[in-house]
Parts: structure tokens; sequence; C-alpha cells
């Protein structure tokens, strides 16, 4: 095994939280490397195959299974590549609501309290709006927050489709909205812009148009100075007195281990692996509550609604995620559903060729895909309760890298499942008005929104980490992905888990957020793909 040093910060995993964290270290000078299990997705053609759809991608890793207990059984993949769910989501780009910093009594009864307001992320979700390249329209939207800078980039006019929903959803009493997208559409030197079609959501863009962060991000902070090793795969966080010493790391090729050292290290791996690198290493026994690491993992209780028309509405196969209904986001108005926080609809499109044919039947999928280009969709992202029994454990069997198998159990609450049905219901409706002549409601059984595992809080017996990010107990250990966000809120999560890596990269940094816009890294001569050759 060899040390590798010289390191000022270590940033493990290349996903949201791991990038934004990275940006101001080394925009402040930092010698940064990064670690990401994952591999380089190539561009071309093939990303939009059928093939090239999450599930069924090289990268989808199903060689160290999480066993899932509870409302799902089996064994779950895990997506691993070089800028992390982020090559494979549809971009959507929502900040969390101002009330969403504010605990229901739920929540606040499970110890689940945002250390700060809406107002202290503020400036770091402007920031990170910039830096991904987000598309918007403010205003339309009644919950939208405040907001002190306008959007980076604005929207292109809307798809055949995307018209049709939204004029569904407006006759019924409902108010949509565009969709903030992390999509170039702006022309600018060495990026193509976005030609609209329907392989984002789910999909790698082959033409690089999607602003995920191995496209617009990486890039530029591998031009000045970033080191990344990239299919390394952490088996383990070394202390000692007190402090991260090693980050022990096994190469998923080759299997040759290695291990590095900095002064200091940030933890970005998702809100799975997170837990289960800090259990595997035994970091609870140095947390004042290390009894809740792993604990409260939320994952929203989605359920996607599918419309099938009697005519075909898509031949070109265009751009569907444009429309997003918050209308229900703080409760059903109607009275119908459960009191509280509910969440939101957005538009999607029809499953991918892909899956149809992989998960159904041979004359079942042969007739499905029949039936693809009359086909439109939308997704209900309910807003799930923390509980203390959903959680990511360890068992007693180990995996092929020599770590602890991880074991996940989550069970949605009743009043999830209302959530999810109530939202569903309108979603439904919004269809059958747009001229559906069936709808079909599918329950979501991912975990790419899973957060909450390690989360921040004033209270050290009930928050493993400070308002921070600080990982209590141990001196030079941030955690800034998914895992850290005390409540789920009711949109996705992504943006939010950038702004809270900017933020306390930013903090560690001694940076304010304005200082974070691109050019302001200065250049540097040495490019370093990667520091490990094997």
């Amino acid at each position: 095994m060899n040390q590798h040093g010289g390191f000022d910060a270590i940033v493990i995993g290349s996903g949201f939280g791991g990038v934004l964290a990275a940006w101001p270290l080394v925009h402040s000078g930092r010698r940064v490397l990064m670690i990401e299990r994952g591999d380089w997705v190539a561009r071309g053609p093939q990303n939009w195959a059928p093939d090239g759809v999450r599930e069924l991608s090289p990268h989808y890793d199903q060689t160290t299974p999480y066993t899932v207990c509870g409302d799902d059984r089996g064994k779950a993949g895990a997506l691993h590549c070089v800028g992390g769910g982020s090559v494979f989501y549809g971009g959507v780009s929502l900040r969390f609501r101002e009330n969403d910093f504010t605990s229901s009594p739920e929540e606040a009864a499970a110890g689940a309290v945002w250390p700060f307001d809406y107002a202290e992320l503020e400036p770091y979700y402007a920031a990170a709006e910039s830096l991904i390249g987000v598309a918007g329209t403010a205003g339309a939207d009644a919950t939208e927050p405040w907001r002190s800078t306008p959007y980076p980039q604005s929207l292109p006019g809307l798809s055949r489709i995307g018209c049709r929903i939204a004029d569904a959803a407006s006759r019924l009493g409902l108010t949509p909205f565009r969709l903030p997208l992390a999509i170039n559409y702006t022309r600018q030197a060495g990026r193509n812009t976005c030609v609209g079609c329907a392989h984002c959501d789910c999909y790698p863009c082959a033409i690089s148009a999607k602003n995920d962060l191995a496209s617009a991000l990486l890039p530029e902070l591998l031009a000045h100075g970033l080191h990344l090793a990239h299919e390394h795969a952490v088996t383990r966080l070394v202390v000692k007195r007190s402090r991260v010493t090693g980050v022990q790391c096994s190469h998923t090729r080759t299997g040759q281990t290695r291990t590095f050292a900095a002064d200091l290290v940030i933890l970005a791996a998702g809100a799975l692996a997170t837990p289960h690198i800090l259990i595997s290493s035994e970091l609870q026994a140095h947390n004042p509550a290390g009894r809740m690491i792993g604990h409260f993992l939320t994952r929203h209780c989605n359920a996607v609604v599918m419309g099938i028309f009697a005519r075909a509405l898509d031949p070109a196969r265009e751009f569907h995620k444009q429309i997003g209904i918050n209308d229900l986001y703080f409760g059903d108005p109607s009275g119908n559903g459960p009191a509280g926080k509910l969440g939101t609809l957005q538009q999607i499109h029809g499953p991918p060729p892909g899956l149809v044919t992989h998960l159904l039947p041979g004359l079942v999928a042969r007739f499905g895909l029949r039936l693809l280009d009359r086909m439109t969709g939308m997704i209900a992202i309910a807003a799930d309760q923390p509980q203390y029994r959903n959680r990511v454990e360890v068992g007693t069997a180990r995996n092929r890298l020599g770590m602890p198998e991880a074991l996940v159990h989550h069970t949605y609450t009743r009043r999830d499942r209302q959530a999810r049905a109530t939202l569903a219901r309108t979603a439904s409706a919004v269809l059958r008005e747009a001229g559906a002549v069936i709808t079909l409601k599918l329950p979501v059984r991912t975990f790419s929104h899973a957060l909450g595992t390690v989360r921040m809080g004033n209270d050290p017996a009930a928050a493993p980490l400070a308002a921070d990010g600080a990982f209590r107990g141990i001196d030079n250990l941030y955690i800034t992905d998914g895992s850290a966000l005390p409540t789920p809120a009711g949109v996705n999560p992504s943006l939010t888990i950038a702004a809270l890596a900017l933020r306390t990269s930013c903090l560690i940094a001694g940076l304010s957020p304005a200082q974070q816009i691109r050019h302001t890294i200065p250049a540097r001569r040495s490019i370093s793909l990667e520091v490990i050759h094997v």
C-alpha cells in the first residue's frame, strides 16, 4: 500500500456535492485531489441508443449492490461516473422554497431542523446557478422564493407537447410554469447548444449540451489545477487523534490499493455511500450524534403518471421536461389531501424504449414500443417524512472491495403515500384534460433523490454535522452531499446540494459566493487528468 500526500484537500465524489465543494478550493489556490469511483462517460450517438439509459448503461454498477429492505426488497445497484448523477439527470434546477427551511412539527419532532434560513443560502443558490448555467423564467411560480439575481440564461420556446400540457393545466385553474433547466441554450466557445431531443432525462447528452458537471465544470477545474483519480473506490477513512490521516482506496479494475492524505477531507459520495463509508470506518464512535449516522433517510415518495393518447402526439420525439405545477406544493386547495406540504408536479417523457424492452416480456414490450409516440407523463414528487427507522447500515458480509455490505431499510409513512396520491390525482386530471384516454400511475422505486443520512443542525446530540458542514468529533472532515440536508422539501434536490456544498467550501476557503463566477479562477499551466497511473 502506497501513501500519497502533498494535497491540501481531498474531495471524495464528483457529483454536485463534490464538484461545487472543489470549486472555491481550487479558486483559492489549494492543491486538490478529487477521488471518483466511476469512469468518464464517453459522448456520442451511443448515448441516445436504447441501452444508453441510466439503468442499462455500463456506469450503473451492480457488483457491490445495496441490500434493500422495507417497501422495496432486493438488490439495488448504484450509478458511478465522473460527474455523478448529473450526467444522467434531466437538468431541473429548483431552489427549495423559503418555508422549506422551517421544519413542520413532525420534522422538528424527529430533530430535522435547518440551522439557518433561506436568506443564508440564497447567495450560494445564485452562485451555483451561474456556475452551472441554469436557464429559467422567474415570476410564474407562485411558490418561488425571492432571488437576488436573474437566471443566467433564458429558456427557449415551448415544444408542442409542452404547450399542450400547459394549456390543459391552465384550463383546470392551475398555474403551470417553466421548469428551470441546467441545459446550454447559449452559443459559447467549445460548447454545443441543445437540439431539443427526447433523450435527456435518464440519458447522457450525446453532444454535451446538458450542463452536467462533466461537461460544464470539471474540464475547467482540471485545466486550472484539480487532480482527478477516477476508477478509485474509497473503502475507509483512517483516523488518528481526531483527524482523518488517510483515505484508503481500491482501484475498481485492478484491485490495487492506495492511501491518500491531505490536511482537509470533504466527503461527498452521496446519501447512501457517505454513511456507508463513515460506518465502515467506525467514525460514529467519534461523533456525539453517532447513533444518528445513516438514519433519517429520505428519498421522496414519487410516482410517474403516464397518459396514453388516441393518436400520436409526438412523432418528432420532442423535449418533454418543460412544465412544472406547484399549486399543491403547500397543500391541496380543495382540502382533499393531507394537511401540510405535498410537493411538485413536473412534465416528463414516456418511458425510455430500452427499459420497456428490458423490463417487459417480448410481446408486451413490442406493443408498448408502438405506443411510445402516444405517451407523455408527469412525475409527482412528494415530500416524505424523516424517520429514524429509515437508514443505511452495514452487515457482516463483505463486498468485493472488502467493505462491509451496505443494507438499506426504507418504509414510507401513511402520510407520504397520501401526499403522493393527491399529487398523482392532479397529474392524471391534467393529462386527461390534455386528451389522454388512459392514465397509469407507477411508483418510482429508485434512490436518486436520497437525502438526510448525515444531517446538519445546531443540536450536537441530534445532528452529526455542524451548520458549516463540519463532521462533529473530527477536526478536518466535512460532508457536502445530499446526506447533509435535514429535510427533503418537495423539489429536486440537486441545486440545493450544489448551493450547500458551495457555502461549506466558501466558508473553509474564506471566499464570498460572489467570488465564485467562472472567470475568476486564475489560469495555471499544469493540467492533471489523473494523478494515479496503474
